[in-house]
């Protein structure tokens, strides 16, 4: 009876959290179907439903919300930088645990200590210099600042790594296969999960930052915003009155391309972590 009073309650805490959780995200979906564009603190539930927010977003762009425009430049800067980040981590993460050479330990030793220094220490330092190069305005030079630096992130995927037996890439070696074989055909192969991982991640923090873009993209023509530059926008003083619908509206195609990465790579995922449980 203890045994299952406890359970009760335990399962009743943990769906009050859910419930906490969820309520956020249900207000702003519901809201983004409201027909009242400013926010209404009086009811939970819009009083008047319509799809016009979204329409608006993708339809009816204007100089204020120019979504097509900003998911535009956030799916480029999203889609790149997953890419190259992707193959930068897992090109120092073979380095590092497959690889044996001086001053490894040293080089790993201050990639770990760098990176506990908070990113926003370097965020002037690297305006100035993407400025001095003439990236400072550009997408380009967004994806050139997610990008570079990816590598130092090679720490969870280094540990998955040094789960592969060594034993597959010696037999390799013996057969005359270059480190770039062995690295594309018997290491990449067998890191599924790993990859699937360093992806999402990859695309993730490009797709939802802020505080960079606003430091990078200097224009103040609303077509060359990222998504986050655009939302935020809409929230101000003088526009949240009109905008705020349609902000919501955006914030949910906003988590559409994630879900839509989670969902895709997740059978990837599965499929790696029980591949490698049967291969033992």
């Amino acid at each position: 009876m203890k045994k299952t009073l406890g359970m009760i309650m335990r399962h009743l805490f943990l769906a009050v959290l859910a419930l906490i959780w969820l309520i956020p995200v249900v207000w702003l979906f519901v809201t983004s179907l409201s027909a009242y564009k400013g926010i209404n603190t009086m009811h939970f539930f819009p009083t008047k439903w319509s799809m016009d927010n979204y329409a608006q977003l993708f339809f009816r762009p204007d100089t204020v919300a120019n979504f097509p425009a900003w998911f535009k430049n956030s799916m480029l800067i999203g889609v790149f930088s997953c890419m190259i980040s992707t193959i930068f981590v897992l090109m120092v993460a073979y380095a590092m645990s497959c690889m044996r050479f001086q001053g490894r330990k040293a080089l790993m030793s201050f990639a770990i200590i760098l990176g506990m220094f908070p990113g926003v220490l370097s965020m002037i330092a690297i305006y100035f210099v993407m400025k001095l190069i003439g990236l400072s305005n550009s997408l380009t030079g967004l994806v050139v600042i997610y990008s570079a630096g990816s590598g130092l992130g090679y720490l969870i995927c280094k540990g998955f790594f040094d789960t592969i037996p060594a034993s597959l890439r010696e037999s390799a070696k013996l057969e005359g296969a270059s480190e770039l074989t062995i690295f594309t055909k018997i290491v990449i192969p067998l890191s599924k999960p790993i990859i699937v991982y360093t992806v999402i991640n990859s695309f993730l923090s490009p797709w939802m930052d802020f505080v960079m873009a606003k430091l990078m993209i200097r224009s103040k023509d609303p077509a060359d915003w990222t998504v986050a530059m655009g939302l935020f926008n809409l929230v101000q003083r003088t526009l949240v009155g009109n905008y705020f619908s349609v902000f919501c509206a955006g914030g949910i195609i906003v988590a559409i391309p994630i879900s839509v990465l989670f969902v895709i790579m997740q059978r990837f995922y599965v499929e790696g972590i029980t591949g490698g449980a049967v291969k033992g």
